[in-house]
């Protein structure tokens, strides 16, 4: 398992921004994807956007043309990018690094948007 260190989460009013990124804590070689989660109170992970090794992305519906997904392959780390946040994309978000034979999540960081 490597240790993937996220950060940028926190409070923010309704159409607000935030920028969370996520580190991994040393090289990953053969990475076929990258991407974002999130998990609310009661409900299932899901699904935010991901980034494969091709640059292809993908988005779940109710945040396209809001978030954009990027990635840094020099460093590990790949970012997200939330803007006009709504009070219903408060979540624990967590980052995934999966390539062949592995399939790392981070610790996960609250995003909470106030009304």
């Amino acid at each position: 398992q490597v240790p993937l260190v996220e950060s940028g989460g926190g409070l923010v009013q309704a159409g607000g921004s935030l920028r969370l990124s996520c580190a991994a804590s040393e090289n990953i070689f053969s990475i076929n994807a990258m991407g974002w989660y999130r998990q609310a109170p009661r409900k299932q992970r899901e699904l935010v956007a991901e980034i494969t090794s091709g640059g292809s992305t993908n988005y779940a519906d109710s945040v396209k043309g809001r978030f954009t997904i990027s990635r840094d392959n020099a460093k590990n780390t790949v970012y997200l990018q939330m803007n006009s946040l709504k009070p219903e994309d408060t979540s624990v978000y967590y980052c995934r690094i999966r390539g062949s034979g592995y399939d790392y999540w981070g610790q996960g960081t609250q995003v909470t948007v106030s009304s």
